[in-house]
């Protein structure tokens, strides 16, 4: 989905629910919260995504510890280790991530879509590959009205008002990046 997803965990991420919350762009967390992998203890594997996000967050050796032995992370834990964007007092929480979607959805919306294209292929891409497809999105972003709006407000000085452009399907791939 080429839109920004922001998740607010509060309480318990467990199982699946924590591949659903790594699947979205921008997770938040209360600070009680706690991200729980208990497969193992069932005798079962990480499902729903959380391997695949896990690994390429955290790196395989901390992805095998905790899918291995039932481990729990804090909210604390999940922010220090880049898991997630931000812990926050269970106070905060909703409060913050509805003034975070509300910035994103007034936010340049082909470019956000185009980020979360770059980021997705990074992961796969060499330097190269990249590089190139950095250049082909800045390409799309360039000819979008709201470039020229962010160009606009940046000279004035004020905040940019981005019309943004409807998108109901993925942003077409400029460049195809390795599967």
């Amino acid at each position: 989905m080429p839109k920004p997803v922001v998740c607010a965990v509060n309480g318990m991420a467990a199982g699946a629910g924590v591949g659903v919350a790594l699947a979205c762009d921008i997770v938040l967390a209360a600070e009680q919260a706690v991200f729980l992998l208990a497969f193992s203890r069932l005798g079962l594997v990480p499902d729903a995504g959380s391997s695949w996000a896990l690994t390429r967050a955290l790196g395989a050796p901390r992805t095998r510890a905790l899918a291995m032995t039932g481990g729990r992370l804090t909210a604390g834990q999940a922010a220090d280790w880049g898991l997630i964007w931000q812990a926050l007092p269970e106070a905060d929480l909703m409060a913050e991530a509805r003034r975070l979607t509300e910035e994103l959805s007034k936010g340049p919306s082909l470019a956000l879509g185009l980020i979360k294209e770059a980021v997705r292929a990074a992961d796969q891409n060499d330097f190269a590959t990249q590089i190139a497809l950095e250049a082909a999105l800045q390409d799309q972003c360039g000819r979008n009205p709201d470039y020229d709006e962010g160009v606009l407000a940046f000279l004035e000085k004020r905040a940019a008002r981005f019309a943004g452009v409807e998108i109901t399907a993925p942003p077409e791939r400029a460049v195809d990046s390795k599967p």
